[in-house]
């Protein structure tokens, strides 16, 4: 019973450890998962993203964590690691940022049927024009890949990423999307040139500055800029629940062409990253 009694304390103990210092932001990952090599911490603060003719400010901080394996070496994919989730299950935290225009700028009463014009004339009378986008993961976080070489060199896709974008708001009803599981907008994030299709014109990144920390064993890359307008996406389903027949065709018209080359992501950002053996190292010198 004495040696039973004791398992459990140490069991106790363990399970409530607390990373220390900078390791703290390495909180939620994955790291006693077999084939988790690394974990992974990054924080969006900035930049925006424009879809077909819309632009969304940054301007609500977006953190995206796990853990990543060894490289992959054979298929498609060398070179790339496969991520694994966040303990908590939040490995793309689901930030609102404010669309501008908000509902009046993707359903004009003007130019919609009368009942849509109506609904929404009601919408303005009751202040409830707010639109907020809501970026989220379209696939399991183990479709999301990394190349570490790519990151460190500042050269060639850093971070592929699938997500799709929920728009919120009480008129559009729960199920507002652009992008879905079944046809998720695909990211490929670079820090240099990219090459995209016209109209869209090549952008570049910024593989920023180096910092290590905690005795060399944290490396984070600061002022980073991660890039992609190649991609494409869907149009959206889903808005205004019952009269998304109506509805998704006017907001696909204000937001205009949304395949390849007319659409950018541009996220300013810090990415931290560290082997599990140090984060365990840190966890077990900390009970």
């Amino acid at each position: 019973m004495l040696v039973f009694a004791l398992a459990m304390l140490a069991f106790a103990t363990s399970a409530s450890a607390e990373l220390t210092g900078a390791y703290t932001r390495f909180q939620q990952c994955p790291w006693t998962t077999e084939g988790v090599a690394r974990c992974a911490y990054s924080l969006t603060t900035g930049g925006e993203v424009v879809l077909g003719s819309k632009a969304v400010p940054i301007k609500n901080s977006v953190v995206l964590q796990g853990g990543y394996s060894a490289a992959i070496t054979e298929g498609e994919e060398v070179g790339y690691e496969k991520f694994f989730a966040a303990k908590n299950g939040v490995t793309l935290e689901e930030v609102a940022q404010p669309v501008p225009g908000g509902l009046v700028g993707l359903v004009p009463p003007e130019s919609s049927p009368p009942l849509i014009k109506g609904l929404v004339e009601a919408a303005v009378e009751n202040k409830l024009t707010g639109v907020d986008s809501v970026l989220q993961l379209a696939r399991p976080a183990s479709e999301i890949r990394v190349n570490e070489n790519h990151l460190a060199a500042g050269g060639g896709v850093g971070l592929k990423l699938p997500v799709k974008v929920h728009l919120e708001n009480p008129f559009l009803g729960s199920s507002c999307y652009v992008g879905s599981s079944g046809s998720p907008i695909k990211w490929g994030l670079r820090m240099d040139t990219t090459e995209p299709p016209k109209p869209n014109e090549p952008i570049t990144g910024n593989p920023g500055e180096t910092e290590y920390l905690e005795e060399g064993r944290i490396v984070e890359l600061f002022d980073v800029v991660v890039v992609d307008n190649a991609w494409s996406a869907p149009g959206p389903t889903g808005c205004a629940g019952a009269l998304a027949f109506l509805v998704d065709p006017i907001i696909a018209a204000q937001l205009g062409s949304t395949e390849a080359g007319h659409n950018t992501a541009i996220l300013k950002a810090s990415f931290s990253e560290v082997t599990t053996a140090a984060v365990n190292r840190n966890d077990l010198e900390h009970p």
